[in-house]
């Protein structure tokens, strides 16, 4: 209703435009609220206040003369003054009858809206090493990450999913000597085990299949295991290789895909990385000190400089960044989401100011950036620390074996992302209102076990006799539900805007807690045949909005529990 309502108070803005009382050139931004007491009708707006003093008139008596140039509408019932000039609206039956109807008939596209108008925009999330399995955070980036892409699809922008592999550098290295220790028979108890070497199970068994000459297959790659264990390098592909294909199988298990898998050793092979350097040292943003090269981020909004290449020749870690964002960008990704580990925070001041220097076009603040703080574990009310297989933390797989795929995807990505998490494995098993994931699942059931109620008694229900009957709705906790069902929109729209699935969560729980109350106070399957019919379709609303919504979030809705 939020729309409609700041239509008629665009024509109402217009008129006293009109009439001299409003500047004709002022285009106000007008905001519509919910209000937190029904008592102050449905809808608010601070319009009144905003103009007040362009007007050169007194808040209250604007509000006023707004509220008397609302056109003729049969949305709201009501239009009140309060305070010191807030415009209180109350929706008529009829404008809540018509967010029913609006659910009902739109059905799954209930929510979406084309705000991207089909421009594309990439989201790079979970982007873990390829070093062992997806640990609990990455389970998180990857659920917050995911969401983000079916919020963003939902409002009409064309998502690209990607994963940057970090397939080079020390911990890649550290990997390739921690299997070829394992394949000559040492353990993390020999003295010449390596300084930094992984010490999961993981490791035993990536060092078996490769000496069984096993081949494995990744995304995009594929590789025999040489059964040499003196071949390094061998070793360093298989391994990669291998837990690829692990991290796919944990992704897969977790219901969340890519459409590009993208290799950091890539720039390198490529050239884009060198390019990138050239370029800022061509740009004059570079400069040699102390046998190193520094970038004037400085000129940008950093603190200080920071150096691209060190005295041993190689370039710290946000220069290739830096070249794989001027790639994103010279893909023609308008807008670009990266969501990171709280870790990153540091690298984004000087990541953009890489990218300023490249003097590509690029706008300033580009890409946005998403960042998830860490994740606790608990059962029984203890920390849950570690995994057996991964030797040093607990899996994104562990949790999903655990608690099953929609409850670990609804914890993950119900707190908003910068805040720490809590994740109690006792809270997620359980089947009580204090879980919400359960509470929101079996408000859903609900309505579909009315409708196997109505068909055992011989009973049915059309759409034409729903909407037909929706006057009936006459109770103040059904036009709460209604209200409740025509924000979903909003909710979506704001939620892609501001990269915040969370929002979507909570809005679930509030709905189904809404739900659940009506449906212990008020019977459905009443005799009246009329009000009968009004309350299936009320109930049938309710349903597709929370499966709209548990869509968004990547979990399931069933229809019984």
């Amino acid at each position: 209703m939020k729309p409609q309502i700041a239509e008629l108070l665009s024509a109402a803005v217009a008129s006293l435009k009109a009439q001299g009382t409003l500047p004709a050139d002022l285009e106000p931004r007008i905001q519509i609220d919910n209000t937190r007491d029904k008592a102050h009708g449905d809808l608010a707006t601070n319009l009144a206040m905003m103009l007040a003093k362009p007007a050169g008139k007194n808040p209250r008596e604007l509000a006023q003369l707004l509220v008397d140039a609302l056109p003729a509408n049969t949305l709201v019932e009501k239009v009140e003054i309060a305070g010191p000039g807030f415009i209180n609206f109350y929706l008529s039956d009829a404008s809540t009858a018509s967010l029913v109807k609006a659910v009902l008939e739109q059905k799954e596209a209930y929510g979406r809206n084309s705000d991207g108008a089909g421009r594309k925009v990439q989201v790079e999330f979970v982007s873990a090493n390829p070093t062992g399995p997806l640990h609990i955070g990455h389970g998180r980036g990857a659920a917050v990450g995911d969401c983000i892409c079916r919020l963003l699809d939902a409002s009409g922008w064309d998502v690209t999913r990607e994963f940057y592999y970090n397939d080079a550098g020390a911990q890649i290295n550290n990997l390739a000597l921690s299997v070829q220790a394992r394949c000559k028979g040492l353990t993390p108890d020999d003295a010449s085990w390596p300084e930094d070497g992984y010490r999961g199970d993981y490791i035993v068994e990536l060092a078996n299949s490769y000496m069984n000459g096993d081949t494995v297959e990744s995304a995009d790659q594929s590789f025999t295991g040489a059964k040499d264990a003196d071949d390094l390098e061998a070793i360093r592909h298989f391994a990669v290789a291998y837990l690829r294909r692990e991290q796919d199988l944990d992704l897969k298990a977790f219901a969340v895909d890519f459409d590009v898998y993208f290799l950091e050793s890539s720039l390198y092979s490529e050239g884009k990385v060198e390019a990138a350097v050239k370029t800022l040292i061509d740009n004059g943003y570079t400069y040699e000190d102390d046998g190193a090269l520094w970038l004037r981020t400085t000129d940008f909004g950093d603190d200080k400089d920071r150096v691209m290449r060190k005295k041993d020749g190689g370039y710290t870690y946000f220069v290739p960044d830096v070249a794989y964002h001027l790639d994103k960008w010279q893909r023609g990704f308008e807008r670009v989401v990266n969501e990171q580990g709280a870790d990153h925070h540091s690298t984004i001041t000087r990541v953009r100011a890489g990218l300023q220097a490249l003097n590509a076009g690029i706008p300033k603040g580009w890409p946005d950036y998403v960042l998830h703080q860490m994740v606790t574990v608990m059962r029984g009310g203890e920390e849950v620390k570690i995994s057996k297989r991964a030797g040093s933390y607990v899996t994104l797989r562990d949790l999903i074996d655990e608690v099953g795929r929609d409850a670990t995807r609804y914890f993950l990505a119900a707190r908003k992302a910068d805040s720490q998490l809590t994740f109690d494995i006792d809270l997620a098993r359980s089947q009580s209102s204090d879980n919400p994931v359960y509470y929101i699942q079996y408000a859903h059931a609900r309505v579909c076990s009315i409708f196997r109620k109505l068909a055992e008694a011989g009973q049915s229900w059309t759409l034409a006799e729903g909407l037909a009957a929706l006057p009936k709705l006459e109770l103040e906790s059904e036009k709460d539900l209604i209200v409740k069902l025509g924000r979903f929109p909003e909710i979506v729209k704001v939620a892609a805007n501001n990269h915040e699935p969370h929002s979507v969560a909570n809005y679930l729980r509030d709905l189904a807690g809404d739900f659940h109350t009506y449906y212990n106070s008020e019977k459905t399957l009443v005799d009246d045949a009329d009000v009968r019919n009004a309350r299936l379709a009320l109930a049938e609303a309710v349903r597709q909005v929370i499966s709209n919504g548990l869509g968004l979030l990547g979990v399931s809705a069933p229809q019984e529990m």
